[in-house]
């Protein structure tokens, strides 16, 4: 099985609970790995996922929308991308919120999703 993965699409967005975060937006970071038996299937794109259209879906999402948790916005990615590539065994959508509003310092916040077909 092959593994698709696109790691650190940046995106600003508008996602919190707090007013602030709706009004001012931040900056987001979207990661994406998709299980994909491309291995044998030739030089097609046909036989594999078409990474540019995974990049789409996600921006689109990300910046067209609005949720108040991370949460929600990566379960939305996940399902999405679940529907719009069915050659997708399975995949794994993390969004960070690098500049979450929180006492302290700290690296980074993400919530992490997974899906799998069970038809494989």
């Amino acid at each position: 099985m092959g593994r698709i993965a696109l790691v650190g699409l940046e995106f600003y967005g508008r996602h919190g609970v707090k007013p602030e975060e709706g009004a001012l937006g931040a900056r987001f970071i979207v990661d994406v790995e998709l299980e994909v038996p491309f291995e044998g299937q030739g030089d097609s794109l046909e036989a594999t996922v078409d990474y540019a259209e995974v990049h789409r879906l996600v921006a689109a999402v990300v910046t067209g929308e609005r949720f108040y948790l991370i949460e929600a916005l990566a379960d939305t990615i996940a399902d999405r991308l679940m529907a719009a590539f069915p050659g997708a065994r399975s995949l794994v959508v993390r969004v960070h919120k690098p500049h979450a509003p929180l006492p302290g310092v700290f690296r980074d916040v993400y919530a992490e999703t997974s899906r799998r077909r069970s038809d494989f």
